[in-house]
């Protein structure tokens, strides 16, 4: 019963941590990943604002958003790095993306038009030595034509406010927002933009959703979604947490083997009782039926204790790595190893009922030899020396 309730524990534990960062990773990613982009292959799309409203009508789209991409080296004190800079619409980046939520300092919305602000990242505003109110240089990779030859636009920007998404994807080291009509002026686009981000429904469904989207596109553009960059790290999350599940299976299969061991123990020790309920009447079949009742009852009841104790140790998984890296001042978790800086932990009610499910499978299959060998006892053999 112990050994059952110790494998069950297990794993739970084990598929609830893996559904916690699968959870924590997928936040993180949809943070700022836009679900679907369209880009044209010029690299400018016109007359973006009828562009937008059409993408904003199509089944299945929640909002829309216009952006401008170009890369860019940032300076600020004697330090250059260098950047991803996104052109957005304040008002419109945040039905798409929950960047706006992220400040650790100041506000997304002060991306003023004409004031020349900027966000970035923690990261990138700690390398930069800049903070909010702070000044910082902008070197873009468009170079302006003057008499004096080619050189690289310059432009100065305002720290305005400084977010935080989490170490692990580089979002906080590579990134700077800017007005999207200050983006235009500064790499020259006029009325144009780099692309458009969607919100869907259902991010899964996002590349159904995409080749439904370019069908209805001219040949010029092209849609790309999130699981073009992120699809492979999931899939191999997911198949991790399968293996996973087999491989600790074994745990309870071990238990399992344990209870076919009692049981035929029980057999032998209690031949002469099944020798007397044969002679009072009892058919094999009601033999084999008290044996697997017996197995039946164990593995209920191992179940049941490990389904409170998985539930238990999953539920404060993250206090309990907590309280170990506080007593003895280490860091267990590495977010630029692991993503995340803690061990995440979300109990899935479809995991607890296939846990539940297997061990009792299990538990019933163990049980038929050791019943099959109670019901085949014979009555003169079992009391000849009794």
């Amino acid at each position: 019963m112990l050994g059952i309730a110790l494998g069950i524990t297990v794993l739970i534990t084990v598929l609830s941590v893996m559904n916690g960062f699968d959870t924590e990773i997928k936040n993180r990613i949809f943070s700022l990943t836009p679900q679907i982009t369209i880009r044209n292959l010029t690299g400018n799309i016109p007359n973006w604002s009828q562009f937008l409203a059409k993408q904003k009508d199509y089944p299945g789209v929640v909002a829309a958003a216009p952006f401008i991409s170009g890369q860019g080296m940032l300076q600020g004190e004697g330090t250059i790095q260098p950047t991803l800079i996104l052109g957005v619409d304040p008002k419109q980046e945040k039905q798409v993306s929950q960047i706006p939520d992220k400040m650790l300092d100041g506000k997304f919305a002060d991306l003023i038009p004409g004031n020349f602000n900027i966000v970035l990242g923690e990261k990138l505003a700690e390398n930069l030595g800049a903070s909010v109110g702070d000044k910082v240089t902008l070197y873009t990779l468009n170079p302006a034509m003057t008499p004096a030859g080619i050189i690289p636009r310059v432009k100065r920007f305002k720290v305005v406010a400084i977010f935080k998404t989490g170490n692990g994807f580089g979002f906080d080291s590579e990134l700077g927002f800017i007005n999207l009509s200050d983006a235009q002026i500064l790499y020259e686009m006029e009325n144009t933009i780099s692309g458009v981000n969607l919100k869907i429904q259902d991010p899964y469904l996002a590349p159904q959703m995409g080749e439904k989207i370019v069908k209805n596109l001219a040949p010029e553009y092209v849609v790309t979604d999130w699981t073009n960059q992120y699809g492979p790290l999931f899939k191999a999350i997911k198949l991790e947490k399968t293996m996973m599940f087999f491989i600790l299976l074994l745990i309870i299969a071990v238990a399992a083997f344990n209870l076919v061991a009692t049981l035929v123990m029980v057999v032998s020790d209690k031949q002469a009782d099944i020798a007397i309920l044969r002679t009072l009447g009892a058919t094999p079949i009601e033999i084999m039926k008290i044996f697997i009742v017996q197995g039946f009852i164990i593995g209920i009841s191992g179940m049941i204790l490990g389904l409170i104790g998985g539930t238990l140790l999953a539920s404060n998984a993250t206090a309990i790595v907590n309280q170990i890296e506080n007593l003895f001042h280490i860091q267990l978790l590495s977010s630029s190893v692991y993503y995340v800086n803690y061990l995440p932990s979300k109990i899935a009610f479809s995991d607890l009922a296939k846990v539940c499910f297997s061990a009792i499978i299990l538990s019933l299959i163990a049980t038929l030899y050791p019943a099959y060998r109670a019901s085949k006892v014979q009555p003169a053999e079992a009391l000849r020396y009794e």
